[in-house]
């Protein structure tokens, strides 16, 4: 089971903020440190000092890492068009050595996007389709030839697919609860299927959808990477859970309930439960960002009982 750690920014984090998680989840072992792609904060709080982008962030990340591979969970499709997508998450995946993962999604929060002036079409999940067959196609477009692309909402018409990614594939995540759709659409581009806030039996079923869709497109029923992610609560006993739950704004026995919260023992018991119905990894959703200490006990107490 990979550990990775999942951040929000647009709750409020500077980029040195971000910085010195990212070194502590190289530093303690993990495999990745992933971010939302959000511009506006949810919930209570003053989100200060504001948003942070995304891909501009982890372009400064791949730069001051090594080894942690980088991602989002999940980019907005409404934010960028497809084509400079594609250059972006490129560009970053050279500068970082080939440790990018995209995590692409249609966007659905509709509040940030009339924040920052951003269109927020009724069509979304047509879009994302067609940012998928965009952004794959123009990566495996081989050197020399070009891509063209004629669809309901995107053009293109000779584009030289540059620059190239570092990896020969730049791995894709999709995910998300819907039932028909996501499933199949996981099975046509994804690499990767997240199932995110669910408990192991919403996931079971899910994931169950993912494999049969992935058999129908030809695929093997395992050839998608299952994951799940999570809001992480860990404490030595009850009364230090309750006091990170509280510093979340969180209840220590909701968070027993949809989250992985608890002793280091009742965590890795409840991992154990989401690898049984076939997750192989966990994004560890990580919300007080100043708790460093809160990282070194899950890599001490959690992940080293997971190795």
């Amino acid at each position: 089971m990979d550990l990775r750690i999942f951040t929000e920014p647009q709750q409020g984090a500077s980029y040195d903020t971000l910085l010195t998680v990212a070194k502590a989840t190289e530093d303690l072992g993990f495999d990745a440190f992933f971010r939302s792609d959000h511009y506006l904060r949810m919930g209570s709080g003053d989100g200060l000092p504001g948003p942070t982008d995304a891909w501009v962030t982890l372009a400064g990340l791949a730069r001051e890492t090594k080894r942690i591979r980088l991602g989002t969970l999940m980019t907005a499709a409404t934010f960028r068009l497809p084509g400079v997508l594609a250059i972006q998450v490129a560009q970053v995946d050279q500068m970082s050595g080939g440790r990018v993962e995209l995590g692409l999604g249609a966007g659905w929060f509709e509040e940030e996007h009339k924040a920052y002036g951003i269109p927020f079409p009724k069509e979304k999940f047509g879009r994302l389709e067609e940012q998928l067959e965009i952004v794959t196609g123009l990566w495996r477009t081989e050197l020399g030839e070009t891509f063209d692309f004629h669809g309901r909402f995107y053009d293109l018409t000779d584009s030289p697919a540059l620059p190239k990614p570092a990896q020969d594939r730049i791995p894709v995540l999709i995910g998300g609860h819907g039932a028909t759709r996501t499933p199949r659409l996981a099975a046509r581009f994804a690499d990767e299927f997240n199932m995110p806030f669910a408990g192991v039996e919403e996931s079971g079923r899910q994931f169950a959808r993912v494999r049969a869709a992935a058999e129908e497109a030809g695929r093997g029923a395992d050839d998608l990477v299952l994951s799940n992610a999570l809001v992480v609560c860990v404490g030595k006993d009850d009364q230090e859970v309750a006091r990170r739950a509280a510093a979340i704004g969180r209840d220590a026995d909701e968070l027993r309930a949809n989250g992985l919260a608890g002793t280091p023992s009742e965590v890795v018991d409840k991992i154990g439960r989401y690898a049984e119905i076939g997750s192989r990894r966990l994004y560890l959703q990580v919300l007080d960002l100043s708790d460093l200490d809160h990282l070194e006990q899950i890599s001490s107490q959690v992940q080293s009982q997971l190795s």
